[in-house]
């Protein structure tokens, strides 16, 4: 068994290193590199395992692991959520880590109390939850551990331009989430050699701001030392996919094609990547840090966006589990036990 394992991890680590040389910005690179991780961790706990018994004991490690850190992990979002509403104030963004960590902690619990309840129904809706959970759990554990990897890949040392992603104005003045963004852009335009590139900041009026994003972050890089030249405004963007192809559109004006950086926080560099892949620009996303304490709900939300992005692709995989489900209720019922 040691050696089928080595040989499926290292076939599907082949294969995301030849998906990974031709673009690193596909979300199937992460599910790729978490099942080649898995298999050949998989082949180094049986070759231990056949080293001496004893290692045996790991096998069990690996199983009651997850399930434990399901409970932490919930414990850690209601805390965080908390923690949220008291810097953030009360919001959806501040609610978000606490719903989702209620669920995660209660959805096992209802679960086993619908299959004890001896009805087929409750427990074809707790193997199709089970099903489900399993499914997002997966898919969260791929994108944040991808996000990760993403992150601290090396970027294109001399950009052409370099765009920054918006985000939400305080007072009409640049708040410290997107001056994280803009003083990347920063240390970028100042770390070239070459020649210097474009600075875009990117970014309309919201509804309840007093101007758009992008004529407060062109202050601001000016302020730190950018050329005035050097900065050019996209002033009509609502949405990161408009961010990006307005931006671009610009820069083709000028007869700028790329390479392209584009600069934004940390939590959404993956899904920044993503779309601009969707939106065949030649362009890499490099990230700034964020407050710790808002990571997870901003990690979350851009979880959600990736999942509704790709909601087709879910839907088809997700299928076969209401098929299980309902076989699962369908025999429960015909069993003379229940």
């Amino acid at each position: 068994m040691t050696m089928v394992n080595l040989v499926i991890g290292l076939l599907f680590a082949g294969i995301f290193l030849a998906s990974y040389q031709s673009d690193r910005r596909r979300l199937r690179n992460g599910v790729l590199l978490a099942v080649a991780a898995w298999f050949l961790l998989q082949a180094i706990l049986d070759f231990l395992t056949d080293l001496n018994p004893w290692f045996e004991w790991l096998n069990l490690v690996v199983l009651v692991v997850p399930v434990i850190s399901i409970f932490v992990f919930a414990g850690f979002l209601i805390a965080n959520g908390v923690t949220m509403v008291r810097k953030e104030g009360p919001g959806v963004t501040s609610f978000l880590p606490f719903a989702v960590g209620l669920a995660v902690f209660l959805a096992p619990v209802v679960a086993f109390l619908f299959v004890l309840s001896g009805q087929p129904v409750l427990a074809g809706i707790a193997a199709l939850a089970f099903f489900l959970c399993a499914y997002l759990g997966c898919a969260f554990v791929v994108f944040l551990g991808y996000a990760v990897v993403y992150s601290k890949m090396r970027f294109t040392p001399n950009p052409a331009a370099v765009i920054v992603l918006g985000s939400g104005l305080i007072d009409g003045k640049v708040p410290p989430l997107l001056a994280a963004r803009l003083n990347k852009a920063l240390e970028i335009y100042d770390g070239v050699t070459a020649v210097r590139p474009l600075l875009v900041p990117s970014g309309g009026q919201g509804p309840d701001e007093p101007r758009p994003e992008s004529e407060a972050m062109k202050e601001y890089l000016v302020a730190k030392g950018a050329a005035e030249a050097d900065v050019l405004e996209e002033n009509q963007a609502a949405t990161t996919r408009e961010n990006l192809a307005y931006s671009v559109a610009l820069l083709a004006e000028r007869g700028i094609q790329g390479p392209l950086l584009v600069c934004t926080n940390n939590y959404h560099v993956l899904r920044a990547a993503l779309l601009s892949r969707r939106q065949k620009i030649n362009a890499e996303v490099v990230g700034a840090p964020t407050a710790r304490y808002f990571v997870p709900s901003a990690f979350l939300r851009e979880f959600v966006a990736v999942m509704r992005d790709n909601r087709l692709t879910n839907m088809v995989l997700c299928l076969p589990m209401f098929g299980i489900a309902l076989l699962i209720t369908v025999a429960l019922m015909d069993s003379p036990v229940v």
